[in-house]
């Protein structure tokens, strides 16, 4: 007999579709959990210059989505955050009104933008949840990044105010897994460790960890975001954004990262802290307490495993990888 296909309902546009969330939604999407009545579109930076209105609008134009999730972003870590605000305001400030306007224009259903919980003030008290982005100043190492992202939330807003339309936002804590950025300058905390330790563990040196090691993060598995943005972009109505994130009691510290990452990948060498190197800031743990009112039952990956299967990745994809 023949089965009929499901009629295609929701074109769904994926910006930054080859980052390390994008591959994330585009592996799960693959292996399951897409619907019949989805199109999946993934695009990257080669398929269109975001920072160009009239290239994002051509974009728009040539795919028709009916959902946008919007992941791209100009992104680095600390240390290139410091020497490049302005450059990281301008950069993302221009992306996020192109997507977002041309999804206006083109009459886009739903948009769920990326956001990240360096948005955060520095001045807060713990744990952050959703209503308080906006109460104070972000941390200044990456104020141009922070305040670009904030400004998603304040358009999402605006949108929805004065012309009803669903655009939303998530905020999820550090990400890693497969795909990440793996750049030992640029990249974030995690990356950038399992990359050291396969250069120490190469050379047979100790394994030299900057700051003291001390500070605590809140670690997401990108394939556990990935499922979480499916929800959100389905199920998730509200205009206000949501944190996605491991319970509070999940936070972990550099050291504890550090220790885990050594295991998996083998490395018996010393772990030195360099405690001239500046640990940013000591914690930034968001509570996730709306997220497990909507899914009390969602279950995350375990830290340790979720370490393992990227560094098996990182190893078996290393010429690639370290780029």
């Amino acid at each position: 007999r023949v089965l009929a296909m499901a009629e295609v309902t929701k074109r769904i546009l994926v910006t930054g579709g080859t980052g390390l969330v994008g591959r994330a939604i585009e592996k799960v999407v693959a292996e399951g959990e897409g619907r019949p009545d989805e199109e999946w579109i993934f695009v990257s930076s080669r398929d269109a210059d975001l920072t160009s209105s009239s290239e994002t609008k051509a974009l728009f134009e040539r795919h028709k989505p009916t959902h946008v999730i919007h992941l791209a972003a100009m992104v680095g870590g600390l240390f290139k955050n410091i020497r490049s605000n302005l450059d990281f305001w301008r950069t993302n400030i221009h992306i996020n009104d192109n997507v977002l306007h041309s999804a206006h224009e083109t009459g886009v259903q739903k948009v769920v933008s990326c956001l990240s919980t360096c948005i955060f003030p520095d001045k807060t008290t713990y744990p952050i949840d959703e209503t308080m982005i906006h109460n104070g100043p972000p941390h200044s190492s990456n104020f141009g990044y922070s305040y670009a992202k904030r400004m998603i939330d304040v358009q999402n807003r605006g949108y929805s105010e004065q012309h009803g339309r669903r655009f939303t936002a998530v905020i999820p804590t550090n990400v890693f897994g497969p795909h990440d950025n793996f750049n030992i300058e640029d990249g974030h905390v995690l990356p950038g460790l399992i990359h050291k330790v396969y250069l120490a563990k190469q050379s047979g040196s100790a394994l030299t960890v900057w700051g003291t090691g001390k500070p605590r993060r809140q670690f997401i598995y990108s394939l556990d975001l990935a499922r979480l943005f499916l929800w959100v972009l389905r199920e998730y109505d509200e205009v206000e954004p949501i944190i996605l994130s491991v319970g509070e009691e999940d936070e972990v510290s550099i050291r504890e990262a550090a220790e885990a990452i050594a295991e998996a990948m083998e490395f018996r060498g010393e772990l030195v802290f360099d405690t001239t190197k500046s640990d940013g800031q000591f914690k930034k743990t968001a509570s996730n307490a709306k997220l497990r009112q909507y899914l009390p039952g969602f279950q995350f990956t375990p830290f340790r495993k979720a370490v393992k299967e990227t560094c098996a990745w990182f190893n078996a994809n290393y010429a690639n990888a370290r780029k």
